[in-house]
């Protein structure tokens, strides 16, 4: 089977077996494992922040950073089909008690000045804006690439009110790859980053969430309090620290086989783009074969594709580490036939 669902279906590389298996190890919760350590401070540098902590998931990392940026009863401003919002079972208002007020936005980048007019004012009815996060890429946006200069824009009217910018980062090295800049160009606009490791850098578990020294402190805390404190976790950081220092660099293939994909899809009859891709997710709009999307997706698996659902007519494909050129020719074979089925 070609498994195009997401990128996390990845499996770990020989190289990254090998340094699970050789990796020094310590008891983490007390700061005394060397490979995590080597981690959390090589993805400091990458991401040009003063402090890392490893955690076990982008969620993971995105809660703890709400629950360390916020307050009981403050207010989150997000884009409306964010992850945060989206994808993580309410875990903001379940644990941090925190209420959000979601904004739209265009191919998942919100307007500077909506953003601007939805920090709330000094007023005994209303809740303080406590925090605002970004995506990038956004997911729900088909992959889109938020650019520099939205970020920047934001972050300059966040430092203005004072309320710190947290960035779900999950494929932020897709958005770099795609824009061409380091990762430090979208980081440097956030008080804090979270990135997965899992994703398109194929580890096998695990993200990093970074920021200033008196953050991550605080953020051990939230970390040990969700049951994150970890032990010997050297053996899941080790590929990790490949993932972080190697496969960053191998992106712009998967975003090339997506880019394949796509010219291909929008060829088939009945068959659209919900958006041009911008990086490793395709979009597929299934609405003119007269199926609703669980259906191709259910004929695709009998051709040997899994894809996923993401609406009543949109199919999603992520291309990935584990997916090359020929698979990427087979899938579209495939496409076709459960296309005309």
């Amino acid at each position: 089977m070609i498994d195009l669902r997401s990128d996390t279906v990845t499996k770990p590389t020989e190289e990254m077996r090998k340094a699970m298996y050789t990796a020094e190890v310590g008891d983490d919760v007390y700061k005394e494992d060397p490979t995590v350590r080597e981690l959390e401070e090589t993805a400091a540098e990458i991401l040009g922040k003063e402090a890392a902590l490893f955690v076990t998931s982008g969620t993971q990392g995105n809660q703890i950073a709400v629950l360390t940026h916020c307050r009981p009863g403050q207010e989150l401003l997000l884009e409306e089909e964010s992850h945060i919002f989206y994808y993580e079972s309410g875990a903001v208002a379940a644990l941090a008690g925190v209420q959000t007020r979601t904004i739209q936005g265009h191919r998942g980048a919100m307007d500077p000045q909506d953003v601007l007019n939805s920090i709330r004012t000094e007023d005994i009815h209303y809740p303080e804006t406590g925090l605002i996060c970004l995506e990038n890429t956004h997911n729900r946006a088909g992959g889109a690439v938020i650019p520099v200069e939205n970020m920047k824009a934001i972050y300059s009217i966040a430092q203005a009110n004072k309320v710190p910018v947290h960035l779900d980062g999950a494929r932020l090295f897709n958005a770099a790859a795609a824009a061409g800049v380091s990762v430090k160009e979208f980081s440097k606009n956030t008080d804090t980053v979270q990135i997965c490791l899992s994703k398109g850098l194929g580890a096998p578990v695990g993200s990093i969430i970074a920021g200033d020294g008196e953050f991550i402190s605080k953020a051990r805390k939230w970390r040990k309090r969700l049951g994150g404190g970890m032990r010997q976790a050297g053996v899941i950081a080790a590929p990790g620290l490949i993932a972080l220092t190697k496969m960053k660099d191998r992106l712009g293939e998967d975003q090339w086989n997506a880019r394949v994909l796509a010219e291909a899809i929008e060829s088939i009859p009945g068959m659209k783009l919900a958006r041009q891709p911008e990086t490793n997710i395709v979009v597929a709009d299934v609405a003119g074969l007269n199926i609703p999307s669980d259906v191709f997706v259910e004929r695709l698996r009998s051709e040997g594709v899994i894809a996923g659902t993401f609406g009543p007519t949109f199919v999603r494909f992520v291309t990935h580490y584990d997916v090359n050129e020929d698979q990427i020719q087979e899938a579209i074979e495939a496409i076709t036939t459960a296309a005309r089925q």
